[in-house]
C-alpha cells in the first residue's frame, strides 16, 4: 500500500466517523482529486465502505 493511502486510512480511523473527501484532503493535506482517486481505490478494494452518499469510513 502506498504512504497517501495509508494517509487517507489513517484519517478516517482517526476520525472514527464518516468523512466526506473534502475532510479527508484537509485533514491529510493531500489535494481533493488525488484523495478521491485513493478513495476509489480503496472502495474497490473493499478497505473501506460508503455508508451514506458522499461519505466514506473505514470497513470493519
Amino acid at each position: 500500500m502506498e504512504d497517501k493511502e495509508q494517509l487517507v486510512l489513517e484519517a478516517f480511523e482517526k476520525a472514527g466517523k464518516p468523512l466526506k473527501t473534502a475532510e479527508v484532503a484537509k485533514l491529510t493535506g493531500l489535494d481533493s482529486k488525488e484523495v478521491s482517486k485513493i478513495i476509489r481505490k480503496l472502495k474497490k478494494e473493499g478497505k473501506i465502505i460508503s455508508p451514506k452518499r458522499c461519505y466514506y469510513a473505514p470497513a470493519k
